[in-house]
Formats: structure tokens, C-alpha cells, sequence
């Protein structure tokens, strides 16, 4: 028996429709009795403050590195990161070494990651070996447990190989994700193209890489139907091309990353390769773009793009440097400081992007904060601020560029099968 109180909350649930304060007590991993006040005693009892109790945030978009690059971050690792961060559940990409092309290695994700406190959900490559060429099983990979298809880290070059995609991933009704990148029009790049780029002198990846694959994947999923998912939007000319597909109502959804929402190509100047990412960070005018597309509901989802690398792989010379940066654990702060301090979302709509939206999305089990439910919850204060420090992290890298930096919003810790997992002050 394990029984934990948590007094003063502020639960938010979009799905039961609950906005108000509450305690609430845990008795054996089961919510066993939500009041305004619960005179009972338990093994553990957290005075929230009125920090923000909320259903499980869910991460559809990360790279774990597990198997083939451990250096980097293991499904062990990662966990932790996203815990820290208020997750209990991630998406994990198929980038891996060998990717996730296979049921064998769908299952492996799946069964090493069961003792987690953190659900990791495997996405399967849509081609075999993410080589763009050759349908990979999709019912297959779904039956082992893919919730998703995406080639990500690469683009699904490919028109027709999209639309047979789409009509498959459709019989067992999943999401295809793509990373919209033309890689003729990218090669060779290392940032945004324009003028940052030219005074930096680093060659640059224009926006219509990005611009012109989303345009050809609409007419796609218009045509067959599909159910489509655009990861880390990054232009105001992306974002246009979602919001028009909404307007038609295809079935399409999109995500967008804490860097993609808070910094600017601007963040490159002092050429910190931690600032190098794909899509790569953009102009003021495509931040301020992607920020309205949370407020007019475009943006259905945060995903951070969790890319994590070794020190040493970073620490070269900017073109050389891979792409990516971390961001589990900085993106509630990032989320609150930039877009709900900002007046583009509220702590409600915040709870929707990570928790409500990525399940329905990734057809996950709703989470519901009600009397006799298994407890998946997130506790976050939207008011304290604190200051990142990449040395504090559980993810193994550390290539982040918000070291430093002061954030609105703490996440404070997790309850997810029948494990909580509290930061320490």
C-alpha cells in the first residue's frame, strides 16, 4: 500500500471539463478521492500552492538514440529527462541504428521500456531502413505497437510512396509524420537562409524547403484521404498551408518545438552549435507566425524535438556539427514563458498542446483526472520562475541553448504506474 496527498492543486482537465482547486489523494497508483479539501492522512503529503495538477503531458516527438547511439541518450536516460520535464509519456522517433523498421525492433522499445515510469511509445519508419525507397510493414510495425509512421530526420522525398503511406496507415488508423524538407533544396545548409546567414557566412537552408514539401503533401492528403501529421512546423508559409488544410478539412495536424517558438536565427551569432537544428531556427516574422498558430488552434500540439548529442560531436566547427537539440526538460518553462505569459495560450489551452492533443493525435488512451482512474498526472507551478542549468539535467547530453536562461513555469514531478517521481528543490 503507497498513498500520496497532494493539498492546494489547481486541477485542469479538458477532458472531464474541471478548472478549479482541489485535493487530491493517490492510494495505490488509483486517484482515490478528489475534494476542495480531503481531511485524510497519507504516506507522503505535497502542499502544491496551487501549482497545476494536470492529466499526463505526452511528448509525441523524440529521439532516445537507443539502439545504436547510447552515447548519446538510452531509453533509460531519456525517461528520466522526461520525467524531470512533466512527462509520462513520449513518442519515440525511428532514426535509430537500425531503425525502428521491424516489429522485433518495435517490440524491443516496448518490452526494455515497460519498468519506466514514462510510457514510450515506438514510431515505425515508413520505409525500410528510412531509405525513402521501400514501403516498411506498416500493419506490422502497428501490430507490435508503432503508433505512427514517420521517416523523421529525414523527409519522405517520395510523392507516391506518401500516398500508398497514407492509404495504408489509414487501415489500422494512424498518423503518418512527416519532416517536411526538400533535400536537394537543403543540402549542404547549416542554418536559415538570409541575412543572418550571410553575415555569419554559413551556408543556408531557404524556407521553401520546408515550404514547397508541405504544399505537395497537402494536395497528397487531399487526394487519398490520409490522416497527416506535420512535425516541427517552422515558417509562416508552413503554417499557412496547415491552416488552409484545416479550412478544407483535411485530416491533417501539426506540431511545433519550444526553439521554434523562442528563438530567432539571431540566436546564431555567436556561432554556439547548440543552436543548430533542422528545420533551423527562423526569422522574428515566422516566430511571431508560429506563436498566432497556437492562438487561432493551428498548432494542435508541443513536441520538442528532443535530439540529443555527445559533447564531443558538438564541440567542432558549425557546419560540421549535427543537428539538433535537447528539450524535454526545458519545455513547460519555455511553453509558459513564451506563450502562456505572452497571452497566446492558457494554462488550459497549454494543457491541451501537451497532454489532450498528442494522445488523441497519436490515438492514445484518454486521460482523465476522476475518482477511481489509474493516475497519470503532471504537476507543474506556472508561476515560479528558475534558471536552466544543462549541468542538472538526467538527459546524458547536454546541448541545449537556454543554459542560463530564467523560465516561468516548473514542472515539479509525475505519478504514472503507481510511481512518483518528485524534484527535489
Amino acid at each position: 500500500m503507497s498513498s500520496y496527498l497532494f493539498r492546494n492543486g489547481h486541477v485542469i482537465d479538458p477532458v472531464t471539463g474541471v478548472d478549479g482547486q482541489r485535493d487530491l489523494l493517490i492510494v495505490d497508483g488509483v486517484i482515490d478521492c478528489i475534494r476542495e479539501h480531503i481531511g485524510a492522512s497519507a504516506d507522503e503529503t505535497f502542499d502544491l500552492d496551487g501549482a497545476v495538477i494536470a492529466p499526463g503531458f505526452c511528448d509525441m516527438h523524440v529521439h532516445f538514440r537507443e539502439p545504436g547511439e547510447e552515447h548519446k541518450e538510452t531509453l533509460a536516460t531519456g525517461a528520466l529527462a522526461a520525467a524531470a520535464g512533466g512527462f509520462t509519456a513520449v513518442a519515440c522517433m525511428p532514426n535509430t541504428i537500425p531503425p525502428l523498421d521491424t516489429a522485433e525492433a518495435v517490440l524491443s522499445i516496448r518490452q526494455k521500456s515497460d519498468r519506466f515510469p514514462v510510457d514510450i511509445h515506438p514510431i515505425g519508419a515508413i520505409t525500410k531502413g528510412r531509405e525513402g525507397r521501400e514501403l516498411a510493414p506498416i500493419a506490422e510495425l502497428h501490430a507490435a505497437g508503432a503508433v505512427a509512421f514517420s521517416d523523421d530526420g529525414t523527409c519522405l522525398q517520395n510523392a507516391k510512396l506518401l500516398r500508398i503511406a497514407l492509404d495504408y496507415a489509414s487501415v489500422v488508423d494512424a498518423p503518418v509524420i512527416q519532416h517536411a524538407e526538400d533535400a536537394a533544396l537543403s543540402e549542404g545548409g547549416a542554418m536559415n537562409e538570409g541575412y543572418m546567414s550571410t553575415v555569419l557566412g554559413l551556408p543556408g537552408i531557404p524556407r521553401i524547403a520546408e515550404d514547397g514539401i508541405v504544399l505537395r503533401d497537402m494536395a497528397v492528403v487531399e487526394y487519398v484521404d490520409g490522416t497527416y501529421h506535420l512535425a516541427h512546423v517552422s515558417t509562416a508559409s508552413a503554417v499557412d498551408a496547415v491552416r488552409a488544410a484545416k479550412v478544407k478539412g483535411l485530416r491533417v495536424t501539426c506540431e511545433a518545438a519550444p526553439h521554434h517558438f523562442t528563438l530567432t536565427d539571431e540566436a546564431v551569432r555567436g556561432y554556439d552549435t547548440s543552436t543548430k537544428v533542422k528545420p533551423p531556427l527562423r526569422t522574428r516574422d515566422d516566430v511571431v507566425a508560429v506563436k498566432e498558430a497556437f492562438r487561432d488552434g493551428v498548432i494542435d500540439a508541443i513536441a520538442t524535438d528532443h535530439a540529443p548529442h555527445a559533447a564531443f560531436e558538438k564541440e567542432v566547427e558549425y557546419v560540421y556539427a549535427p543537428f539538433g537539440i535537447i528539450g524535454l526538460e526545458t519545455a513547460v518553462g519555455l511553453a509558459v514563458t513564451e506563450l502562456v505569459e505572452q497571452r497566446y495560450l492558457t494554462l488550459w489551452e497549454l494543457v491541451e498542446r501537451f497532454s489532450v492533443n498528442p494522445r488523441r493525435i497519436l490515438r492514445l488512451p484518454e486521460i482523465r483526472i476522476e475518482e477511481g482512474m489509474q493516475a497519470n498526472l503532471t504537476f507543474f507551478h506556472p508561476s515560479r520562475e528558475w534558471s536552466v542549468d544543462v549541468r542538472q539535467f538526467r538527459s546524458r547530453s547536454r546541448n541545449s541553448p537556454f543554459h542560463g536562461m530564467t523560465l516561468r513555469g516548473k514542472p515539479l514531478g509525475i505519478v504514472n504506474k503507481d510511481q512518483l517521481v518528485w524534484l527535489a528543490e
